[in-house]
């Protein structure tokens, strides 16, 4: 058998990353864009240790990334998990008007979701050389779109993300904060058993914020607390199964990380012969419109979603236009526990 082939100087090595040079200088790869592209304020001490690490990695930006940075177009790109979720259609709606009457089109792209389907909607975004970018993505701690966004040197704004990065602009929803407010409102109304449906954690870091607040109320009063159920709801929300968690816990209150599932959940329980909210009340996030004119309407979090969307392209266009305003900004609007009539006191007896 032949020995083990010894690297040489001409073996092939995988190319260095924008990613690569933010962790070697211990920086957001929104930093590393700027100084490589030019396109923004870095500190002096901060340029220096990225200058290094570009130099040590022999790092080479696209020429293609370069070359949006010098023709950018009148368009901004725009990827939502979904543009069939009424959150994020109010959300497009805002951000719409708000660009046109910045003189901008928009072009929208959806990931569905997927992780992998953000780097197949995020380059002929990119392709289209727009003027900035605004990104709901699945994490964006580990997103791939949102790195090629930054090595392309495209300002970029995330919407309704978690914060993960001081150097990236974000405009969202306090998740965690509304999870433990929501679940102190059932807990106010004698509920000791709830369970936390969603969707699949790694498609949305909201999700599991809205989760994680859930759970810290329900350890501030001393109550047991579930592992969530992640369903795969995205194509049927209508098909979800709770027979193990109903089985298990019997619980008297289900959340839903958001509204639309909170539906679905409702549907389910019906289908189990259980009343809402006589025998399980249920409450979900987002405030989206339909919420309020089911029966019985459904108990929610709210949001501005419109006034979101319309932030969001307003900071954009600040960005791009140079405005002065710091590339990490980040604007957290507010939340509203909204009742409904999917809510009621805990149940005095048991099932």
């Amino acid at each position: 058998m032949d020995p083990t082939p010894i690297p040489t100087s001409d073996t092939p090595r995988k190319a260095t990353t924008i990613k690569d040079v933010a962790r070697r200088a211990r920086c957001s790869i929104a930093s590393v864009s700027r100084v490589v592209n030019d396109s923004g304020p870095v500190s002096g001490a901060l340029r220096l240790r990225i200058a290094a690490a570009v130099a040590e990695l022999e790092f080479r930006p696209s020429e293609v990334g370069r070359s949006l940075v010098l023709k950018r177009s009148r368009t901004i790109g725009v990827l939502v998990p979904s543009v069939t979720n009424p959150v994020f259609a109010d959300c497009l709606a805002g951000l719409q008007e708000t660009a046109r009457r910045g003189g901008h089109a928009v072009l929208i792209a959806q990931s569905n979701y997927e992780a992998g389907r953000e780097v197949e909607a995020i380059e002929p975004l990119i392709a289209e050389r727009p003027a900035g970018l605004v990104l709901t993505v699945c994490d964006p701690a580990s997103s791939e779109a949102r790195a090629r966004a930054a090595a392309a040197g495209i300002p970029t704004v995330l919407l309704f993300n978690e914060a993960s990065d001081p150097g990236v602009a974000l405009v969202t929803v306090d998740n965690r904060g509304a999870g433990r407010d929501l679940a102190a409102a059932l807990i106010g109304r004698g509920h000791r058993r709830i369970a936390f449906v969603a969707g699949r954690f790694a498609a949305s870091d909201r999700a599991r914020a809205r989760y994680e607040g859930v759970r810290d109320a329900l350890v501030a009063a001393g109550l047991p607390v579930e592992p969530p159920v992640e369903a795969d709801f995205i194509d049927g929300p209508d098909r979800i199964d709770l027979a193990d968690i109903l089985d298990r816990l019997r619980p008297t209150a289900i959340v839903a990380s958001n509204d639309l599932l909170a539906i679905g959940v409702v549907a389910a329980l019906r289908r189990h012969g259980l009343a809402v909210p006589d025998d399980v009340s249920v409450a979900g996030f987002d405030g989206i419109a339909i919420g309020g004119l089911i029966a019985p309407s459904l108990a929610t979090i709210a949001w501005p979603a419109r006034a979101m969307g319309t932030t969001a392209a307003a900071m954009l266009l600040d960005l791009v236009a140079g405005r002065g305003r710091e590339p990490g900004r980040t604007l957290t609007l507010p939340h509203l526990f909204r009742p409904g009539g999917t809510l009621a006191d805990a149940p005095n007896t048991s099932r």
